[in-house]
């Protein structure tokens, strides 16, 4: 059995679903997949599970009865991974933003002494395509102020291209993950700091979706700056 597998949620992807479980599988035997779907109207999980007639040792779908959140979408999948003994938690966009082929870098990362490995827009300058200005400014800054709340030393706070250990996930106590929007790729990554785990930043270039639509909201983003300053407020207070 494979140590690796990549989490991907998904909701209405079914423009980018078959060929982004193809390019991961292209990438390496190495990596298995795990869809979270939100009971998607636009079939999305139908065409996940006619493809595991391909796939079906290495393909996994788990239907959620409905859209609940990107968080809690991660959660169930962790979840589920370490139910089924994998070392190595992957969490990916379904829309191509991350390059399926990054995957190999953030693993490298993990196997070469992090404990959580990050695919960086910021690291090593702005490595963004497509994206207009408004939105690389607003992600841009947003990483900025949280590293200023959090103290944490890292440039891509938000970013959702992870790699994790087994043991972060089982050192976090998932059941008390909060945030359900943006805000929960910053409370997984300070979760994990706080444990004194070693996050490490690999660079990658983030390139913005060509089919389907952006899950972006205004309560996302509200979500995320109330947030980043409740989980240092229960920090200093020990209640995290």
């Amino acid at each position: 059995m494979s140590k690796n597998i990549v989490v991907i949620p998904t909701f209405n992807e079914i423009e980018n679903i078959e060929s982004i479980i193809q390019a991961v599988f292209k990438v390496s035997d190495a990596f298995h997949v795990l869809i979270v779907d939100d009971n998607s109207p636009d079939g999305t999980f139908r065409k996940v599970m006619e493809m595991q007639h391909v796939y079906p040792e290495t393909l996994f779908l788990e239907v959620r009865s409905k859209k609940s959140g990107l968080g809690t979408a991660y959660v169930h999948g962790f979840k589920w991974a370490l139910q089924q003994g994998y070392d190595y938690i992957f969490e990916m966009d379904a829309d191509f933003s991350h390059n399926p082929e990054d995957l190999i870098k953030l693993f490298a990362a993990c196997n070469d002494g992090a404990d959580v490995a990050i695919g960086s827009r910021y690291s090593t300058g702005v490595n963004v395509v497509n994206w207009p200005l408004s939105r690389v400014l607003l992600s841009y800054f947003a990483s900025i102020y949280v590293r200023i709340i959090t103290g944490m030393r890292i440039h891509d706070a938000t970013a959702g291209f992870v790699c994790y250990k087994r043991n972060v996930l089982e050192t976090i106590d998932l059941d008390k993950i909060k945030f359900v929007g943006y805000a929960f790729q910053i409370e997984m990554k300070y979760r994990a700091f706080v444990k004194k785990l070693k996050l490490v930043e690999v660079p990658i270039i983030f390139t913005d979706r060509t089919k389907g639509q952006s899950k972006m909201s205004g309560s996302i983003i509200r979500e995320a700056v109330v947030g980043v300053v409740l989980l240092r407020i229960k920090n200093l207070f020990k209640t995290l």
